[in-house]
């Protein structure tokens, strides 16, 4: 008997030459680490969440499946909120079953935090409404080992009014090309990319600053739909404005400049976070 063939066999396999099985939609809510992967989305080669998570469930339900994911995180981003589907047998399904092998075999790295049937059309890239990212930084003179995996430690005071303000002209629709890194394969986003087309077009439902005390940080930025490193690169330069490197009214001009030079240094990935999926 193999690890876990007590959940395993909860799983249907069919033979050759069976009918075609009645499939279910199967949505999960996922928690990932993303510092042992390179990035979300599967990729030949090298481990990533999806690629990983994939195995796991066809190695479970002894069926393959067909992964989608709300967005697509870079290498060392982390995830709370990240959303899944695929279609799966309905003969012999069991969530509960399910939801704890995946834990078990994942080993904590990726974890399934809910698990439910969905609705025949939903899915989790193109059903979402918004998607909600989180950025934490540490902001006092010594780190902290607990947060160090989770966060940027930025030593020098920041002035979050300024930052704060630097916030107001992200809010809207606009084009965000210089805050974007275009790929150079297609014009997609990794961090999240909601919107498949060429246009760098995305529209800001919230951004703001919140001090969570002792020197921590968190920026949280709420959007239709992101591009690649948008995220990272708005922190690094609101981080610059907190700095006083750059003003706050500097942001707007920036933000109508469409040149990715004007803008900030990227922050590093592992104080970002896909916090939540909304549909």
């Amino acid at each position: 008997m193999t690890l876990f063939d007590d959940d395993l066999a909860t799983g249907v396999e069919h033979q050759p030459g069976d009918d075609a099985p009645e499939l279910v939609r199967v949505r999960l809510v996922v928690a990932y680490d993303g510092a042992p992967y390179h990035g979300f989305a599967a990729n030949p080669g090298v481990a990533t969440v999806a690629g990983t998570l994939q195995r796991t469930i066809e190695r479970v339900l002894r069926h393959p499946v067909e992964l989608t994911g709300a967005g697509r995180t870079d290498r060392g981003v982390h995830a709370w909120g990240q959303v899944v589907s695929f279609d799966a047998p309905a003969a012999g399904l069991d969530l509960g079953a399910l939801q704890r092998s995946i834990n078990k075999l994942c080993g904590g790295t990726i974890v399934v935090r809910e698990a439910a049937v969905a609705p025949p059309d939903f899915d989790a890239r193109f059903s979402a409404r918004s998607r909600t990212y989180r950025y934490t930084i540490v902001n006092r003179p010594v780190p902290d080992p607990f947060l160090a995996a989770t966060s940027w430690w930025v030593d020098q005071p920041l002035d979050v009014a300024a930052m704060r303000l630097g916030c107001d002209p992200l809010i809207g629709e606009h084009d965000f090309s210089s805050f974007c890194r275009r790929p150079k394969d297609r014009m997609i986003g990794t961090e999240d990319d909601g919107d498949p087309g060429p246009s760098l077009v995305r529209r800001i439902i919230d951004a703001r600053w919140d001090d969570e005390g002792e020197g921590v940080l968190r920026f949280t930025i709420e959007a239709t739909a992101f591009c690649h490193q948008m995220v990272r690169s708005i922190v690094g330069t609101l981080v610059d404005v907190g700095l006083g490197r750059k003003r706050a009214g500097e942001v707007a001009g920036i933000l109508r400049g469409r040149d990715r030079s004007l803008a900030g240094p990227v922050a590093p990935p592992q104080g970002l976070c896909l916090w939540s999926v909304t549909y």
